[in-house]
């Protein structure tokens, strides 16, 4: 098989830079550096011409772009429907037979369920018209509580055809999670499942939904009988997915929607403990998902494109749904766990449907090097053509693993940078163009704006750390506000360097001219396992516990999961125990869900103190690395940090 990059050792320091082969640049959507300064001249009639060409419209824009920070507005005027653009287009056309979607489903003897553009068209529509029939309506808000079945992407899909902004949860969250979220939300209905099988065994998912509705406006509960198991029944509230859709017409008219009207509210962490509504509007939104997913991940209609984030999180809506099924693409949705019933899941899954893209998280890579290479040898993964990476920063050794053992030293590796808030990938290198360098995301996506700037705001030159902000004009994609708190929209990304450049919390630095590498967050947000959670959240989760009288939680290091919550706890009375640990770490997982686990608590009699009472939680991130502690003068109580350093057996590095 001819080899789509070549490496060029140009750059001593970055031990090799990949660039993509003559073959692959013939075959890319885009080869030609010069996309770059072409956007850059002007990128507001470069995004202007993607979404005339990209999307579908019933009413072109009057003005492309209205600035007024801290807000702004694309395709002013226009009219347009998301839905239609993933599905009603692509039925005109040959795709109408098309996969859309190959749902692999748990148990793993259990076959695939495929739906063609046709099929889902149908069933989305049946789905709209369910919701329509409980009284849902343009602007009403939907949650939506369901694991990795294709339901899920049809009840957002109808959702969007309806005008009605849904609000997916992760469904691994505890039921308290969802509770705030529908709370937040006002959301009028939820749409859930019975349960869902993980590494073979059934979950009940319905308990926690029936937990979570009691005293919230939520009217409606739609249920998708997946495992057929026992759940609990409220007559009136409760309807079965499939009676419903029986009873429901065949054809819903799709609700013509202004390009600002909201498609959807994704709750995220942030820096306080409760989690912050992103909102995202529709005709700028899905302009970005278009291209992005076409040009980052170079698809054609011979593709098949496998993303294995959670559709409760943003990979999911913008790479699951909106992106793959607005460009016609064919996707793998799976519900299972990549090492049930091994841990070659992942690669059978590859070798039996011929997956050519495969986008997943830093995490899942050193997971799978720490299972051993045995696994791959036993899968074909010749089909593979392209990789790429999302959540986090990768290290130079995952990178490597990922390029030489799964790509066969032939694929070409995406490392996207983005967040919640930006909708859509806005950092990497493009297939056709390149370059690839191990840990280095690449560059800002055609049409956006990024730098690197010290705390003052000045811009910093090249191999030099600061802090990455987005410049005017903004993405697309880009949030609109945060729901119902304008202030905190203000605060988290306008107020660090005035209404000029967005504040994305994330350190970078240039390491090569319009390259950037991400260094990880610069605020009290970890990424676990790909996964954005919060130290406030978790601290006032474990703050919940009657035995607990302080507690700050920071994140350390964690060789497969990238960080791991650390909890540094003071008791109001009695003693440390084993039994006290676990049920602490039980009451987190109640209350936020596993994910937010700590992976260790320590329990401490003081933890340090500025003289003002504030905790120094810089000295606990510290401790937590095994980095230089630093200067401990302006501490309180600078006694307690020897203390903690014997408690969790700190070994300064420098």
């Amino acid at each position: 098989m001819t080899e789509a990059v070549k490496w060029v050792v140009e750059d001593a320091k970055e031990k090799g830079i990949l660039w993509p082969s003559d073959e692959l640049k013939r075959k890319a959507w885009v080869s030609d550096e010069s996309i770059y300064e072409l956007a850059d001249k002007d990128p507001v009639t470069f995004w202007a011409t993607r979404a005339r060409v990209g999307l579908d419209w019933y009413k072109e824009w009057d003005k492309a772009y209205e600035e007024k920070l801290p807000y702004f507005k694309w395709f002013i005027g226009g009219k347009l429907n998301a839905c239609y653009n993933c599905v009603d287009r692509h039925i005109k056309t040959w795709r109408r037979n098309k996969a859309a979607i190959i749902g692999v489903r748990e148990p793993f003897d259990e076959p695939s369920r495929t739906l063609t553009y046709y099929d889902l068209y149908r069933e989305v529509n049946k789905f709209a018209n369910v919701l329509k029939s409980l009284g849902i309506k343009k602007g009403d808000r939907v949650s939506i509580y369901l694991p990795m079945i294709p339901e899920a992407q049809i009840a957002m899909l109808a959702c969007a055809r309806i005008g009605a902004p849904h609000s997916v949860v992760f469904s691994a969250f505890s039921a308290e999670s969802l509770k705030d979220r529908i709370m937040d939300a006002d959301s009028k209905a939820l749409v859930t499942c019975d349960g869902y099988y993980r590494r073979g065994h059934p979950v009940n998912l319905k308990n926690n939904a029936d937990e979570a509705v009691n005293g919230t406006s939520v009217k409606d509960v739609v249920v998708f009988k997946r495992t057929g198991q026992e759940v609990n029944w409220v007559e009136a509230r409760d309807h079965w997915w499939h009676e419903l859709m029986a009873k429901a017409d065949l054809y819903c008219e799709p609700e013509v929607m202004d390009s600002e009207d909201v498609l959807y509210i994704l709750y995220t962490s942030g820096t306080t403990g409760k989690p912050k509504g992103v909102i995202h509007t529709t005709g700028g939104y899905l302009t970005q998902a278009y291209w992005t997913t076409k040009w980052d991940f170079d698809l054609h209609d011979d593709d098949v494109f496998w993303c294995t984030s959670d559709i409760g999180w943003v990979t999911g809506h913008t790479y699951n749904v909106y992106g793959p099924l607005s460009v016609g693409a064919t996707q793998i949705f799976y519900e299972g766990a990549p090492d049930y019933p091994d841990r070659g899941r992942v690669w059978q899954i590859i070798e039996k449907y011929g997956v050519t893209v495969f986008y997943t998280a830093p995490t899942m890579i050193r997971m799978v090097m720490g299972w051993g290479e045995e696994w791959l040898e036993k899968y074909d993964l010749s089909t593979l053509r392209l990789l790429a990476t999302v959540g986090e920063p990768i290290n130079r050794d995952a990178w490597m693993w990922y390029f030489e053992k799964i790509g066969g030293k032939r694929c070409p590796i995406i490392d996207t940078w983005w967040q919640t808030e930006t909708g859509g990938t806005l950092i990497n290198a493009l297939p056709g163009i390149g370059p690839f360098i191990p840990t280095v995301a690449g560059r800002s996506f055609p049409g956006t704006r990024h730098e690197v700037l010290d705390e003052e705001g000045k811009s910093l030159g090249i191999d030099k750390g600061g802090y990455l902000v987005q410049k005017s004009p903004f993405g697309p994609g880009m949030l609109r506000g945060i729901y119902k708190n304008p202030d905190m929209y203000q605060e988290n990304y306008w107020s660090q360097y005035g209404n000029g450049a967005y504040f994305t919390s994330d350190g970078a630095r240039l390491v090569k001219k319009d390259n950037f590498r991400l260094t990880g967050r610069v605020d009290d947000v970890m990424k676990v396992a790909g996964h954005r959670l919060s130290t406030a959240e978790v601290e006032n989760a474990i703050g919940g516990h009657d035995a607990v009288a302080e507690c700050a939680v920071v994140s350390a290091p964690h060789k497969i999961k990238g960080e791991t919550p650390w909890a540094f706890v003071r008791l109001k009375s009695g003693e440390p125990s084993d039994e006290l640990t676990k049920e602490i770490m039980d009451h987190v997982v109640k209350v936020l869900g596993p994910t937010c686990r700590p992976d260790r608590i320590i329990f401490a009699k003081a933890v340090p103190r500025t003289r003002s009472g504030k905790i120094m939680r810089r000295i606990l991130k510290s401790l937590a690395k095994d980095e230089p502690i630093g200067d401990i003068a302006t501490i309180e109580n600078p006694e307690c940090v020897e203390e903690l350093k014997k408690l969790v057996g700190y070994k300064e590095t420098t």
